[in-house]
Formats: structure tokens, sequence, C-alpha cells
């Protein structure tokens, strides 16, 4: 009986080593590190114009800073600096296509939208080359936001879906209980609009090349005209070298300092589509990328 009660603790003993040597093993899994961008929505950050200079509203007109509830993009690139050429710096995302409307477009059915903070790309950093890189791109495709509207002397809140992108074919959307059934190609400036607790609704087009794409490095890398492709500068340059064992946060800071802007009928610096105020400008007014490694 005495063989019997040593050798029980030891088989124990050897089977509490197999089985916490194999939960250790399954358990052990090694997470690779990851770019993640965010979008972040900024009412007091500086207004800019094309070319990245202060701008101010145009005379004729009013604007507002929106309250943002989500955007997209529709091309996100990295660029070593200023001489760097769209499309040949490091592309880190390039949204779904299509050509069901004719012409080639952005796919909205397919477009992911965040809210600020709210991952918008997450990729393993082994697929960004490694390089020193001062500029991001970001080519912005979709915005929706609430704004202020007057009518008759009443002031309502609304939200607007502001198509920014260069072509963007949209099916039927809603905002709220509005519908939307468009079923074809906008180009750049198309936006629709819904009172918030209230059955009014109404779409439009903002003029050809009105929309505001700020790119402070338009004398040596251009952008194509109609595209909505943002660039801003870090404060000091995102090194990935290929050893990071952390992760990447990237966050675009985007200024909507007064960035939904409409030629005034009344001037009162309220926007009265009832009056014949027309939306002119909905374009982002200035990236700032920041990240923390």
């Amino acid at each position: 009986m005495k063989k019997i009660y040593l050798i029980i603790p030891f088989v124990i003993a050897l089977l509490t080593l197999t089985f916490v040597s194999c939960t250790d093993s399954d358990d052990e899994v090694v997470s690779e590190p990851k770019l993640i961008i965010k979008f972040k929505f900024d009412p007091n950050q500086a207004r800019l114009n094309n070319l990245g200079q202060p701008s101010t509203v145009a005379a004729g007109n009013a604007a507002q800073s929106p309250i943002f509830n989500s955007i997209s993009s529709h091309y996100i690139e990295l660029a070593p600096n200023a001489n760097t050429q769209l499309g040949q710096g490091v592309i880190l995302y390039h949204a779904p296509e299509t050509t069901v409307g004719g012409g080639n477009a952005i796919d909205f059915a397919q477009s992911t939208i965040v809210a600020q903070d709210e991952t918008f790309l997450e990729i393993p950093l082994s697929q960004v080359a490694a390089g020193s890189y001062e500029w991001m791109r970001v080519s912005l495709s979709y915005q929706n936001y609430q704004i202020n509207v007057r009518s008759a002397g009443v002031d309502y809140a609304g939200t607007l879906a502001s198509f920014v992108g260069y072509n963007t074919y949209i099916n039927t959307f809603n905002i709220g209980n509005a519908i939307f059934p468009v079923n074809g190609n906008r180009a750049q400036g198309y936006w629709a609009f819904a009172l918030n607790d209230n059955p009014y609704s109404t779409s439009g087009q903002a003029p050809a090349g009105a929309t505001t794409v700020p790119n402070p490095i338009a004398a040596t890398s251009p952008i194509p005209s109609g595209s909505c492709v943002v660039t801003g500068r870090f404060a000091s340059n995102l090194v990935i070298d290929g050893t990071e064992t952390n992760d990447v946060v990237v966050t675009l800071s985007l200024s909507i300092n007064n960035s939904f802007e409409w030629h005034e009928v009344n001037a009162d610096g309220k926007f009265e589509p009832s009056a014949g105020e027309n939306v002119v400008d909905m374009g982002l007014r200035g990236l700032i990328p920041t990240y923390v490694k």
C-alpha cells in the first residue's frame, strides 16, 4: 500500500505539469505590432485654403463649424518629402471602387465610416515600408454632421450627408427616417439634408471645383482637380524602421473650423435654404497628423 501512496502524488504532479505546459503553449500568442489610424475633428484648428494658408470666409458667404458624427476616407498615403508625387509614397489604403454608375467611382456601400477616435484602419507594421515620412495624404470621401438652419425665423437642427470624394456611386441611403434613392454616380459636392425629428428633407450639389482641399505642398506635389486629397505635415517625421514592438497610432486631426459654407441671401449668418441660400463649400480646412509609438 505504501508504494501505491508514493506513486499517486507522482502521477498527479506529472499530469499537472503536462496540463500547465500545454496551456502555456496554447495561450502564448505573439501579437504583431500594427499601424492604427483614427480621425479627430477640431473646430479650433486653423482654417486653411487650398494652398494650406490661413483663410477667412469669402465676402457674401457665411459659414459654421458643424458637429461631426462620422467620416470616411477613400485613400491614405505616407509621403517621405514635399517632392513625393501623389501615388509615389507608401499607399496604406484604397477604398473599393465601382463602374456600376458609368465612370469609375467610390463605392459608397462598401465605405468604412467611423466616428471620432474609432479605428478607421489597422494593418500590420510589417506591411509598411521602412522609411522616414514627413507628410500624410488623406483623400476624404464622406462626412456626416449636424448643422443649424433657419426657416421663417425659426432655428432648427438637422443632419447633412456630404459627399466630397472625386466621384461616388450611391445606391439608396438614409438620414434618420429620410430616404434618398440615388442609384447613380454623384460628383464631388453632392449633399443631402434632413431635419432632426421632422419630415423635411432635401438634397443638392455644390458648384464644381468649389470644395476646399488644403495642400501646403501644391507647388511641388499637386493633386488632381476634383479630388479631396488633404495633405498635412507631421511635427517630426514618422520613422518606421521595422524593429517596432508596439503599435503605432496615427491620429488625423481635421479642421472643421467654419467648414460648412454657403452663399447668403439674407445677411444674418444663418443658413436659410428656404430663402434660396445654397451650399458652396463643404471641404475640410486642414490636416494635422500626429503619432504615438
